[in-house]
């Protein structure tokens, strides 16, 4: 396990989590990776980053939307999905495929795949680097012969916060 997913879980698990600092982090991080790559971080592409970084749970294009419009009244859903797009094209971002939502990158900063944990019980969602099952997988598509175009494995479940909650009642 690395020192930065260490971090991480030691993060999410911790009841005095700190998210403005994951906010602040992604955002900061949004604009290296933007300066080093030539591309623009555009105020509506920084909101859109900003609002999926309130919390750590998926949150829904149209609900973005619905966020943005009390600041940018002009903002339509394209406006939205080209935001989405962007970030998510920069992998600053992910979909979350069986939600039909986004969640902020905990990886930004450098190429991964994703395992993402969804909580039912209070729908966070973790990010987790997960080599050796990303490991296991591509050996597996590799006797295969099967060309993998993109992965992410999603798991529902329940979380550590929130097990104990349903074990004393």
């Amino acid at each position: 396990m690395t020192q930065q997913s260490e971090m991480t879980e030691l993060e999410h698990s911790s009841t005095t989590h700190d998210h403005n600092g994951c906010r602040e982090k992604a955002i900061h991080t949004a604009e290296q990776l933007c300066s080093q790559r030539g591309v623009r971080f555009t105020p509506i592409r920084r909101e859109v980053l900003e609002l999926i970084w309130e919390s750590h749970r998926a949150v829904k294009a149209y609900d973005l939307l619905d966020r943005i419009k009390p600041k940018a009244g002009t903002a339509k859903p394209a406006t939205v999905y080209r935001a989405l797009d962007f970030l998510l094209e920069q992998g600053l971002i992910h979909k979350v495929e069986s939600l039909n939502a986004f969640i902020g990158c905990s990886f930004s900063d450098r190429r991964h795949e994703q395992l993402l944990l969804t909580c039912v019980q209070c729908h966070e969602v973790e990010e987790r680097p997960g080599e050796r099952v990303m490991e296991a997988i591509a050996k597996e598509l590799e006797q295969a012969a099967f060309t993998m175009q993109r992965k992410a494995i999603e798991i529902h479940g329940i979380c550590g916060r929130c097990a104990p909650t349903l074990m004393s009642s």
